[in-house]
């Protein structure tokens, strides 16, 4: 009895059971599940963390990335050449031989690697793999863990080594009352102690009120607001992101369908209760930056294809890694995130086989912080009508050794350089005045700071090559108590013609209800393309007419008493 027990031991400890299972459950795993319990440790800490944390958001500093080697090792092989660009990438695996092999043969270096030899089952870390949380926002870095809701134990254990690796605390929501299921592709974070979640979680943690989970979340999290939207009908395994993602404290990312197709009406009243709702950490609406979500081939959507997405993607330091499907709509996505996200490398990876398993890039990664961040928190400034008081940039800037020195950089022709100002501290909130400009500048700029230990950072973390930027403008319409202006606006569509895709930019004088609408050359409305609430300021959206006969056609703009039309024409 004891060799057969030996055996089983051996053969979990080499990985031999890893299966090329989907991201979703499968039929036996659905039966299995009712009766299944979650494994549970004995040696790790299931309390909360001692006092105050901070979750971490994905455009942080990151020290390594992990990664599952299992099924779709192409696919993976693309992610580690671009990541060990950036930082270290630790490789769960049963063989790291076969891996160092296989990396070689697709042409990738075994450089910044480690391998870590444990148990797993599927490759979908996102979901099952580590939380980073700092004490006090940027003291001792700390792991936590929640339950996975699959019926999988090799997985759902993994974190453990993942701390011990790291050397880092543990803390682990598996025992009751602290007990929570949860996934992380339904989970993001803007670093500020704001989670977003679809209802999924409340769900799958019946026992459970909202309130206590929000409770929990802020004990183990940190999280001061939790917002929770209702599941989309279509996409099967409920996490948000498959459609939506934080690019920033102060950004969206959202996925777009054509109007009234697969989940694009849901997705829209998500977002619009959202807006409706909830400001930034700082205060201030959302900016929304809307990308496609393309059909499978034959222009099929949801629930009848794939649910293919481009919102499914890892920032990882300086790069951003997107997946693309060799359709047409990948060059928009690519420059979409090039767009609103300057001085980031971003390179698209062919996930076409891997996404029929309900994932893509950001399902199959995992990120690991640094030990001691530099932290920087700024709300960026918003275009202004101000032309004769200087324009305060304010960051909150934190460091374990504290913070020797902070400076802005700012710019109104970046080719020729950047002007330097020092930042005067009152204990963490740093400020510096940009000077005054003249109607119609475009002032660039970004944030710079020294810790004691000799630790620098930049916000944006790709300053000098991005960074913030407003425009000083007569513009009317002005949004908000910072006086953000913005005229009103509707641009020609491009291309046009067009088939089957193109992109309409608009332009908000204030924060309000819009509404974009498609008429045929007899009027009759034939796609409502939005209708909800927008900041002030630009915006971009995506009409996928694949399902319309070729013609002309009109789209109209209305918000408040503005109104604008354009003509396009579709070719079939």
């Amino acid at each position: 009895m004891k060799k057969f027990y030996l055996l089983i031991f051996l053969l979990i400890s080499s990985g031999a059971f890893a299966q090329n299972l989907p991201n979703y459950m499968t039929p036996d795993e659905q039966k299995s599940y009712r009766n299944y319990v979650p494994p549970s440790s004995m040696t790790d800490d299931f309390n909360p963390p001692p006092s105050r944390v901070r979750a971490m958001a994905e455009w942080e500093e990151f020290q390594s990335v992990m990664i599952t080697w299992t099924s779709y090792p192409a696919i993976l092989a693309q992610i580690v050449k671009y990541v060990q660009q950036e930082c270290n990438v630790i490789i769960v695996c049963s063989d790291s031989a076969s891996v160092k092999s296989a990396l070689t043969s697709y042409g990738v270096p075994l450089v910044n690697l480690s391998f870590l030899i444990k148990p797993f089952n599927s490759i979908w870390c996102r979901d099952y793999g580590p939380w980073c949380v700092y004490t006090n926002d940027i003291d001792t870095m700390r792991i936590i863990d929640w339950i996975y809701n699959r019926p999988r134990p090799a997985d759902d254990t993994l974190p453990a080594p993942i701390a011990r690796f790291f050397n880092v605390p543990l803390h682990q929501m598996t025992n009751s009352p602290n007990n929570i299921t949860a996934t992380g592709g339904n989970f993001m974070v803007d670093g500020n102690n704001t989670g977003f979640s679809s209802k999924l979680i409340l769900n799958e943690n019946t026992g459970k009120t909202e309130a206590e989970i929000d409770t929990m979340m802020n004990k183990y999290m940190g999280l001061k607001r939790y917002v929770f939207m209702d599941v989309l009908p279509y996409d099967g395994i409920h996490h948000i992101d498959m459609h939506m993602k934080l690019l920033d404290e102060e950004t969206l990312l959202v996925g777009q369908y054509p109007a009234g197709v697969a989940d694009g009406p849901q997705i829209e009243l998500n977002l619009q209760y959202i807006q409706n709702n909830y400001l930034t950490c700082y205060g201030k609406p959302y900016k929304i930056v809307r990308i496609p979500m393309p059909p499978g081939s034959g222009g099929i959507y949801p629930p009848n294809s794939s649910y293919y997405t481009y919102t499914n993607s890892l920032i990882v330091n300086r790069t951003v890694l997107v997946p693309i499907y060799n359709f047409s709509q990948d060059t928009t996505a690519l420059r979409i995130y090039r767009e609103a996200m300057p001085g980031y490398k971003v390179y698209g990876i062919d996930c076409s086989l891997i996404i029929p398993q309900s994932g893509a890039i950001h399902c199959i990664t995992k990120e690991i912080g640094v030990y001691q961040p530099l932290f920087i928190s700024h709300c960026g400034i918003r275009n202004t009508s101000n032309t004769t008081s200087s324009y305060e940039v304010k960051a909150v800037i934190k460091h374990k050794s504290g913070i020797a020195s902070a400076k802005v950089y700012w710019s109104t022709d970046t080719s020729m350089g950047y002007n330097q100002l020092s930042m005067a501290q009152a204990v963490d909130t740093f400020r510096a005045y940009i000077p005054a400009q003249p109607l119609n500048t475009r002032v660039y700029y970004y944030i710079s700071a020294a810790s004691i230990s000799g630790k620098t950072m930049t916000k944006p973390i790709t300053a000098p090559t991005g960074h913030f930027k407003f425009l000083v403008t007569n513009s009317t319409g002005i949004s908000g108590e910072s006086g953000n202006v913005c005229s009103y606006g509707l641009s020609q569509n491009y291309p046009n013609p067009f088939n089957p895709s193109t992109t309409i930019n608009y332009s908000l004088g204030s924060t309000g209800r819009a509404v974009i609408r498609v008429y045929d050359v007899l009027g009759r409305e034939i796609a409502l393309l939005l209708d909800g609430v927008e900041e002030a300021g630009s915006h971009t959206l995506y009409f996928d007419a694949s399902k319309l006969p070729g013609g002309v056609y009109f789209y109209t703009l209305t918000s408040g008493e503005f109104t604008q039309s354009k003509k396009m024409i579709i070719l079939k």
